[in-house]
């Protein structure tokens, strides 16, 4: 009863002194908080409240949930939103006092939490080794994981729908042909997809505009589905996907394919790799980077900060405003031709992630494991709520080798658009 009475006035002081008023349910029943809220945060023990309130709280909350300590029922994303809104306001020295006053009466765990699966990356941040390290951390688990929450396209990026109640695999369709048309692929093209995880856009793009292709990863799992997926399709002959640094690929290419690339490769090397895919790009050439933003043009992400998303599910991931990316793309001797902003698109897509996650959760916790789905749903939850709170953007920057004559682009932007067959209702 005392452990309940403290939790009662920490969750009421918390409603006077920053407005979050947190739905709450206790260990024994006890339900707290306005009955209406779209979720509920479920404490799990007495000392669930004192694990989670630990600073900095998105990523206490995140590994608190990880550890079975909270559950999180209905919408994920505004359980990360009260938390948000709670840390991110600046309180005055006596509130923190009677805050941390209160926490610190709080009981707690009969033993510090196991790290469980956190990332610990040895070596020199993007290094070739430690970057090897970081994508298999993400991108090594059990190819099934993937294709229960993905979709059938198997395609992990910002998708493009024609409207908010279409189906993510026709979205995802609709992206890669939007991709396809900007960079102006026909017969017998050359592509570089850099980053190409299962091979979805090479094989869309072979199939559909009949390009010959490489693809280059750094997981092993990805490299054999991706392998089997090419083969299964017959296009072997066409398409060749590599386990390979961008780095160290050489060669020449009518076409390259950045597609959630530039977020492992980090702020500090932005130049540098624009730089390297430039050298493989034939003069006239186009290139298109899709990446994740920030919206603040005075920050970035460095990939080294010490919170949820660093330490369990993108380890050593960084974001740059969309400026750094046309300025690199600038600088290294590419002509900018299009930039268009995907953000609402992308809320949708993880959206319809977090509902097949959560739809096939039995099944995810049979082949990955509890931990596992709720570290997704976690970091889903916190994207959503980043892209829907306009922090986070996509872009699509589409450039030219230097050299390409005006003449050779239709005028206008309708040559961009999808396919007359996937055009929907946009």
């Amino acid at each position: 009863m005392q452990d309940e009475n403290l939790i009662s006035r920490l969750r009421d002081e918390l409603l006077k002194r920053t407005g979050v008023d947190l739905r709450l349910d206790l260990w024994n029943g006890v339900q707290l908080g306005p009955k209406q809220a779209p979720y509920c945060i479920g404490l799990v023990h007495p000392w669930s409240a004192r694990a989670a309130l630990r600073r900095p709280f998105g990523r206490s909350v995140g590994e608190a949930y990880a550890a079975g300590l909270l559950d999180f029922e209905g919408d994920v994303a505004s359980v990360i939103e009260q938390f948000h809104d709670m840390s991110s306001l600046r309180l005055s020295w006596r509130d923190w006092l009677t805050l941390a006053q209160l926490r610190r009466r709080l009981p707690r765990p009969p033993a510090a939490a196991p790290d469980g699966r956190r990332a610990v990356l040895a070596g020199r941040m993007h290094s070739g080794a430690r970057d090897r390290a970081a994508i298999a951390f993400h991108y090594d688990l059990p190819q099934s994981f993937y294709e229960m929450y993905l979709g059938k396209n198997l395609t992990y990026s910002c998708a493009y729908f024609a409207d908010a109640q279409e189906d993510i695999d026709t979205a995802q369709e609709r992206k890669m042909d939007l991709i396809c048309r900007k960079l102006r692929l026909g017969a017998d093209s050359r592509l570089l997809d850099v980053g190409c995880g299962w091979g979805s856009l090479l094989i869309y793009a072979a199939q559909k505009y009949g390009v010959k292709g490489v693809g280059l990863t750094l997981s092993k799992g990805q490299l054999d589905a991706a392998r089997g997926r090419v083969e299964g399709a017959g296009l072997s002959e066409r398409i060749e996907i590599r386990l390979e640094d961008y780095r160290d690929i050489r060669g020449q290419f009518d076409a390259i394919s950045s597609i959630s690339m530039l977020e492992h490769v980090g702020p500090v090397h932005l130049s540098s790799y624009i730089q390297a895919l430039r050298r493989l790009l034939v003069d006239g050439g186009l290139m298109l980077n899709h990446a994740i933003v920030l919206h603040d043009s005075s920050r970035s992400r460095l990939g080294s900060e010490n919170d949820f998303i660093a330490n369990y599910v993108f380890p050593d991931a960084g974001m740059v405003p969309a400026w750094r990316l046309v300025q690199a793309c600038e600088q290294g001797d590419l002509k900018l031709v299009d930039l268009e902003q995907l953000g609402p698109h992308y809320a949708l897509t993880l959206r319809c992630w977090l509902a097949n996650l959560e739809a096939n959760h039995n099944d995810i916790v049979r082949c990955a494991s509890e931990e596992v789905y709720r570290i997704w749903r976690a970091y889903m939850g916190q994207s959503i709520f980043g892209f829907e709170s306009e922090q986070l953007g996509v872009v699509q920057v589409l450039s030219a080798a230097h050299r390409l004559a005006e003449a050779s682009l239709p005028l206008g932007r309708t040559w961009m658009s999808p396919s007359s067959a996937l055009a929907g209702r946009e």
